[in-house]
């Protein structure tokens, strides 16, 4: 099968939006955690949160656009400055999906999708206690997309809490071992089997000599 651009755009909506959100194969499956200046906790699922530097340790994620629908996740972080990023735990994607529903700004998604609050003191998001990864982001900065509406959302590393079984003493982390849920599309949940480390890539270590 071969879709042009025109194939993809004329595709019916539901068609199109499962094709193009599942064409970048396996992305990692998060809770993103945030509370009101209120201290009206919220939380809800995100499948776009990539790395964007170690030095400073920043990490990105997009929200949607907000005129239609009120984003409570990127009010909250607004508001608050601070937030956090909760890898989904495998024994539950269920109720990880469930905090998808548009539920309205007061009812915490931590109580009806069966999440436990957890606070770091001197923290004030909520982490997700049933997570065996969490992160603390403070927020620096959004960046607007005007191509399609979306912003990128930048926030540094404030905190990480891992099992000490699930990272070796040079800093990787087993994904594996974490039980951590990757997603597909919008609603395809996966489990993650290791399969190899490799040394860094370095050019003489690459070449084929018996072709040469």
């Amino acid at each position: 099968m071969q879709l042009s651009k025109n194939d993809i755009q004329n595709a019916n909506r539901i068609y199109r939006l499962n094709l193009v959100n599942s064409v970048t194969g396996i992305k990692p499956g998060n809770l993103i955690g945030t509370k009101d200046k209120e201290g009206n906790e919220n939380l809800a699922i995100f499948s776009s949160v990539i790395h964007l530097g170690s030095d400073p340790a920043l990490l990105g994620f997009i929200t949607r656009p907000s005129k239609e629908v009120p984003r409570h996740t990127l009010q909250n972080i607004k508001e608050t400055g601070s937030y956090t990023i909760n890898h989904i735990p495998i024994s539950s994607i269920e109720n990880a999906h469930k905090t998808s529903a548009k539920f309205e700004k007061g009812i915490s998604e931590f109580d009806v999708c069966n999440f436990t609050p957890e606070y770091i003191e001197g923290f004030t998001a909520p982490f997700v206690k049933e997570s065996h990864l969490k992160i603390g982001l403070l927020f620096k900065e959004e960046i607007p997309i005007p191509l399609n509406g979306t912003s990128l959302i930048i926030g540094e590393i404030e905190y990480i809490q891992i099992n000490d079984e699930c990272i070796d003493t040079n800093g990787y982390i087993d994904l594996e071992k974490s039980e951590s849920a990757g997603i597909s599309g919008l609603n395809t949940y996966y489990s993650f089997n290791k399969l190899a480390s490799f040394p860094y890539a370095r050019v003489e270590n690459c070449i084929n000599t018996s072709t040469l």
